[in-house]
């Protein structure tokens, strides 16, 4: 994938590092397998199904980046499977009431 997006000019990014903090501190991090310009974060899996972890997998790097999108990609099927992740599930404070 890395070799497939840089030969289309790409900027790609692998194994990057993602500092995690709640309120404030740092209390770990993730490593996103890539980030494309900056912007698009990869989670690349090679799974039968995927499950509700690896959503919430993604979900939990786009907060942690701020990027706008990112990708959740299986290889693990005959059958690419692929879903796409923005920051529409996040709520304003005037819409949580």
């Amino acid at each position: 994938m890395f070799l497939a997006l840089k030969s289309r000019g790409l900027e790609v990014a692998r194994q990057v590092p993602i500092k995690v903090h709640f309120k404030g501190e740092l209390v770990g991090h993730f490593i996103a397998d890539l980030v494309v310009n900056d912007t698009v974060v990869v989670e690349l899996k090679a799974v039968k199904v995927l499950l509700s972890e690896h959503h919430a997998q993604v979900l939990n790097y786009l907060k942690a980046t701020g990027k706008p999108v990112a990708l959740l990609i299986n290889f693990g099927n005959p059958k690419l499977e692929f879903r796409r992740f923005d920051h529409r599930f996040e709520k304003s404070e005037s819409e949580q009431g």
